[in-house]
């Protein structure tokens, strides 16, 4: 008897533990929970199903596996800020006479509104290609159908879209955490058994952040370098003389023009930085979480905004005070980039007056514009990087002292004609 209410007692007594951990349990369940996947097999066997009809998995999707990281993706609409490059320096107006980037060229904003600057621009877009880096749908179209995809119309194919550059583009639909991928066709094609010597990282922003072409006709996107001794201004112009290439034929002095699109790839990986450190490690906090594990922030910033990837800097560079430092760098270039801009439209002026006068051979013209059309590539290699000189400085003023040397050179044929 006394076994039996002994035992009794246990039960009642037991019963409210019971129903506290009941409840605890219940809430605890109520709660999203943060980082759930902590493996690589944890990650694959939760690996959401897309729900877009082109089969990529959504930030939003991913964000039932990985709610700290898509959660610092989102914080990229914050960084809003645009610049009116046309109105900070006028000269660019004349240097892009004739083409798209003399009607519009602004700061691009970040990733977070590629989709709404690329259709609001007044720069023109009849065909998809210029969707190639501003959207994971088009990412996947040309995964899915080829070349064909850079030709569709563009209204028709933007109409498709419901994300912006995300998830996709450095991954893939990879469920293995943290992988990278190189999910652009034309980056693997031209990198082939090179892309190994290069920091993943590095290559998955690089396969955006690089100086591309569209090939004629095919509108196919093409990087013109295939290793890293086939980078920068001077291989990449030779590539293009080589081929036959060029972006417009500039009326008012005949000549053939090219325009380079922010080579920050080959100019961070060309300089001390980039034989150190990787694109992840000076854009991308390493934030650490309650429990002390660690995740990449996706948010993208300037180390120079951010007091931990400061510190970072510190490994290298001491007491030194970083803003100060590359802000000083990034003032100078820009002084520079001033000067040499204005000498150039001081050139093409002479040059407008040469093609018009009736006193040159075409010969004679056309030495003179091949000369200023390789100052402006030079000089439009340095502008159009986005980091001012502060990913590699020594190719920034090289740049644009190769470019003030021709342009010297070819205000000297020009006087010398005149004489």
């Amino acid at each position: 008897m006394k076994k039996l209410l002994k035992d009794y007692w246990l039960v009642v007594m037991a019963v409210p533990f019971l129903l506290f951990g009941l409840i605890v349990n219940l809430y605890k369940m109520s709660i999203p929970k943060q980082e759930v996947a902590k493996t690589e097999q944890e990650a694959a066997a939760m690996t959401p199903k897309a729900s877009n009809p082109d089969g990529v998995i959504s930030a939003d999707e991913w964000a039932k596996v990985f709610p700290d990281i898509v959660e610092s993706i989102k914080l990229n609409s914050k960084h809003d800020y645009q610049t009116d490059y046309l109105v900070e320096d006028p000269y660019l107006v004349e240097l892009y006479e004739g083409y798209g980037f003399a009607k519009d060229y602004k700061s691009a904003r970040g990733h977070y509104y590629d989709l709404d600057d690329v259709h609001e621009t007044a720069r023109p877009h009849a065909k998809a290609n210029c969707l190639t880096c501003k959207t994971v749908n088009f990412t996947k179209l040309v995964n899915d159908i080829g070349v064909d995809a850079y030709t569709k119309d563009f209204e028709e194919v933007f109409a498709s879209l419901n994300e912006g550059i995300s998830c996709y583009n450095c991954h893939g639909n990879n469920e293995a955490m943290g992988q990278l991928t190189v999910t652009h066709q034309y980056m693997a094609d031209a990198l082939g058994d090179n892309v190994g010597s290069i920091h993943a990282a590095n290559v998955a922003c690089g396969q955006c952040h690089t100086e591309y072409y569209f090939k004629p006709e095919i509108l196919e996107c093409t990087v013109p370098y295939s290793s890293l001794d086939t980078m920068g201004p001077e291989p990449e112009l030779k590539y293009y003389k080589e081929i036959g290439f060029t972006d417009w034929t500039q009326e008012s002095t005949g000549a053939k023009m090219l325009k380079a699109q922010h080579p920050e790839f080959e100019t961070f990986l060309l300089g001390k930085h980039g034989k150190m450190l990787s694109c992840a490690d000076c854009h991308m906090e390493t934030v650490t979480r309650a429990d002390g594990s660690t995740y990449k922030s996706h948010e993208l910033v300037s180390p120079l905004e951010s007091k931990t990837l400061l510190e970072s800097c510190a490994q290298c560079h001491g007491s030194t005070d970083m803003v100060e430092f590359v802000h000083g760098i990034q003032e100078k270039v820009h002084a520079r980039e001033d000067e040499v801009g204005d000498k150039l439209v001081e050139l093409k002026k002479a040059l407008v007056e040469a093609n018009q006068s009736g006193k040159w051979t075409e010969d004679e013209l056309n030495e003179v514009r091949e000369i200023y059309s390789d100052a402006e590539w030079y000089f439009d290699w340095d502008y159009v990087e986005n980091a001012e000189g502060a990913h590699n400085s020594e190719l920034a003023y090289k740049c644009l002292d190769t470019s003030e040397e021709m342009i010297n050179q070819a205000m000297e044929k020009i006087q010398a004609h005149n004489v």
